[in-house]
Parts: structure tokens; C-alpha cells; sequence
């Protein structure tokens, strides 16, 4: 069993930024691929990105494309998710999730097998 954890979520301004942090257990993090997911009120848990075992590959929905970018530090068992410029749309519960191996990057959350409990990110005007 994994257990994943996310961390920096918050209240921010339209156009700021923040920084989402995803640690996640198990000796065998340098094997996981890594993906953020988010889900707006009334909406569906949609792809965010994702970032293959030794960040050499990494995945974005169009939306955040050039705003957000996806890292990880293998040594710290622990995933980032940098988001900047910041808009209202982005208001979300954001997820944290692992896929167990080296395997391709995946937009679909069923192809993941661990997931945190989320972080509220809420974007004012």
C-alpha cells in the first residue's frame, strides 16, 4: 500500500501563484509515475499532468500548458506541481496519484493506483 499525500493548497489571488507538493511512501518511488488531477464543483476529476519516473517525460492538459509544470525529486519520494498565473477556472480540489511502475504517462485516472485525499486550491478575483 502507498499513501500519498498532498500539501499546499490554499487561497490566492487571480494571477499568483502556488506550489503543490505530493509525497508519497514506499521504497520504490523512483518507479512510479506521477499525476495530478483536479475536480471543480459540479465537475468531473479531469487531468492535470503527469511526469514519468525519472522526469523525462511529462504530460499537460492543453489549459495548463506554459502556467504549470510538473516535477519530482526522487529523493525526497515527493512530486511538486508549480501553478502560475493563476485564473478562476483553476479553482479545484487537486489529487495527487501514483501509478505503480515504469510504465507510459496516462490521462486516465483509472490507470492510477494510489491517490491522496486532495487540496483545495481557490483562485479569487
Amino acid at each position: 500500500q502507498v499513501q500519498v499525500e498532498e500539501s499546499g493548497g490554499g487561497l490566492v489571488q487571480a494571477g499568483d501563484s502556488l506550489r503543490l507538493s505530493c509525497a508519497a511512501s514506499g521504497r520504490t518511488f523512483s518507479s512510479y509515475a506521477m499525476g495530478w488531477f483536479r475536480q471543480g464543483p459540479g465537475k468531473e476529476r479531469n487531468f492535470v499532468a503527469a511526469i514519468n519516473w525519472d522526469a523525462s517525460r511529462t504530460l499537460y492538459t492543453d489549459s495548463v500548458k506554459g502556467r504549470f509544470t510538473i516535477s519530482r525529486d526522487n529523493a525526497q519520494s515527493t512530486a511538486y506541481l508549480q501553478m502560475n498565473s493563476l485564473t478562476l477556472e483553476d479553482t479545484a480540489v487537486y489529487y495527487c496519484a501514483v501509478r505503480n511502475g515504469r510504465l507510459p504517462l496516462s490521462t486516465v485516472p483509472n490507470f492510477y493506483d494510489y491517490w491522496g485525499r486532495g487540496a483545495q486550491v481557490t483562485v479569487s478575483s
